[in-house]
């Protein structure tokens, strides 16, 4: 964990530049992909997925290393096509987890909070899950662990695996000719995205286009059918820690209400979006019918609350970036503590986003942790060692983003701007 913690000291700031040469260009050419809050609720989602994986939060059904001992029929060396094959199967293994996550409810909800922004961009390629809590995905592996594909090939390989898939999340670039029959484009991942009817549940390969056309799931990008993007049932906030838990919460209400003890089961390894019939006749859910009549989530914020939501998000990924620097010198229960101030500041700032009159509680709360935490040990993690200044900064913030937080919620009444954008 700690060699990752340092490998995202690198990714982060290469990402977010990324996202912002995007905006940027957008601005340019008149063409802008983003929305700011819809954007800052990605971003934050991109960090308390990287804090998750970080800490390692996971229970492992059965590990790589296990299967390798276990299954191996040969026992081969590190080559340059060792880490070809390595990476085809890493791809092969990422098709039908992904597909999984599209066709099972369970699996669904790990995946959705990608799929939620109703914009497409490449600040929505880090909304990355943090409900993921069962790692099955090493199963999916078998292949490569009968070959002998050794375990750091695999660990190497995995996470430059993920990063490749960042670039397609545009809407900036058109087919690329030719290479639209081998990888991932743009263009395939607009389809992947996309609520119409011609394309659910297509294009859901990571890196090669070749397991789509295999497996009978390829859906070019048509014309004459733009692409709508977002989920059928919309997720109407910009807090991502509730996004990722919303699926989970109806099927956890259909189990419970259901009065049939089959379907209080089975709901979970059903096809997405299957209910028992009991509660979806008492208790329906509406969903998009017409993709071209979809109302995209808005709250019309201020300027002064989107400047506000900014430095949120700047100071979050700033904290984080220490917490990621200092890694190795910190216990991991306070690692925990650390990244659980870091997800309650995500969980507080996009409440306010969202305008609901609780988010003042949790930024008094987490302004209280973050002040006690410096008062009694005295230093922010280690900060101490690189800068007192800093640590008193730290604490200011604290204690100015309850205050800010106070304004929000009290004075700039945001529940009387909730709209929509067509």
């Amino acid at each position: 964990m700690e060699l990752y913690a340092k490998a995202l000291l690198y990714a982060i700031p290469f990402f977010i530049l990324l996202v912002l040469m995007e905006v940027g260009y957008g601005h340019f050419v008149k063409k802008q992909m983003h929305r700011p809050m819809d954007t800052i609720s990605s971003l934050s989602s991109g960090l308390t997925s990287i804090i998750f994986d970080s800490l390692g939060i996971v229970f492992i059904i059965v590990s790589y290393p296990y299967l390798l001992e276990h299954l191996a029929i040969y026992e081969i060396k590190e080559t340059w096509a060792v880490y070809v094959v390595a990476f085809i199967a890493i791809d092969f293994a990422g098709y039908w987890n992904h597909r999984l996550s599209h066709k099972i409810n369970y699996f669904w909800n790990q995946h959705v909070i990608h799929h939620s922004s109703e914009e497409f961009n490449l600040a929505c390629a880090l909304r990355q899950s943090i409900s993921d809590i069962i790692g099955y995905v090493p199963l999916l592996l078998i292949p490569a662990a009968l070959v002998g594909i050794p375990h750091n090939v695999i660990a190497t390989l995995t996470p430059i695996h993920l990063f490749a898939q960042f670039w397609y999340h545009t809407k900036h670039i058109g087919k690329l000719g030719f290479l639209e029959y081998i990888i991932v484009t743009p263009s395939q991942h607009r389809v992947h995205h996309a609520i119409n009817e011609e394309y659910i549940d297509k294009n859901l390969a990571p890196i090669f286009c070749i397991w789509d056309r295999m497996f009978g799931t390829f859906q070019e990008e048509l014309d004459e059918v733009p692409p709508v993007y977002g989920v059928l049932k919309p997720a109407a906030t910009w807090n991502p820690i509730l996004i990722n838990f919303q699926h989970f919460w109806r099927l956890l209400q259909d189990a419970w209400r259901t009065k049939n003890y089959l379907d209080k089961i089975r709901i979970w390894f059903m096809p997405t979006g299957w209910r028992p019939a009991d509660v979806k006749e008492k208790y329906p859910i509406a969903i998009i019918e017409d993709p071209y009549k979809l109302q995209k989530y808005d709250t019309t914020p201020s300027r002064l609350l989107i400047y506000w939501s900014i430095l949120h998000l700047v100071v979050a990924t700033a904290l984080m970036m220490f917490m990621f620097y200092n890694y190795a010198n910190i216990p991991f229960n306070n690692l925990l503590i650390y990244g659980g101030i870091i997800f309650l500041g995500i969980y507080g700032y996009t409440s306010l986003m969202d305008g609901v009159k609780y988010a003042f509680y949790v930024e008094l709360l987490r302004g209280l942790l973050g002040v006690g935490m410096i008062f009694y040990t005295q230093d922010w993690f280690g900060l101490n060692a690189f800068s007192t200044i800093a640590t008193f900064f730290v604490a200011v913030y604290f204690v100015i983003t309850v205050f800010g937080a106070a304004y929000f919620t009290y004075i700039e009444n945001k529940e009387e701007h909730i709209s929509i954008v067509t």
